[in-house]
């Protein structure tokens, strides 16, 4: 069974960068055909995806998101990690990450609160 888990911090100040850490057990990052998604979800809102790393390390992102993301992974650690720069109150969000086999997003972390906030 994979097993997806985000840390970071739940407070982050205006302007500043988020980072975000996404620990997968139970499968390899690297494994054929597996995508690693962040996705995230503001209150009232609806999901909105953010990005993904393939197995064969290609990085993808969201057009809207793409000038102030980027999305990296390790593959000793079998972690892959989000970061997004100048960040306002609009990024505040639940962020989740995924994966995601065959286009269907088939495993989900339990997600972890970011609040932008001075």
């Amino acid at each position: 069974q994979v097993q997806l888990q985000e840390s970071g911090p739940g407070l982050v100040k205006p302007s500043q960068t988020l980072f975000l850490t996404c620990t997968v057990s139970g499968d390899s990052i690297t494994t054929d055909y597996n995508d690693w998604f962040w996705i995230r979800q503001s209150q009232g809102k609806g999901l909105e995806w953010m990005g993904a790393v393939k197995w064969t390390g290609h990085i993808y992102y969201n057009p809207s998101l793409m000038s102030r993301t980027s999305i990296s992974r390790d593959a000793s650690t079998n972690q892959f990690t989000l970061q997004l720069t100048s960040v306002t109150p609009e990024d505040t969000a639940v962020y989740y990450c995924a994966r995601d086999s065959d286009w269907v997003v088939r495993d989900w972390g339990k997600g972890t609160q970011v609040t932008v906030s001075s």
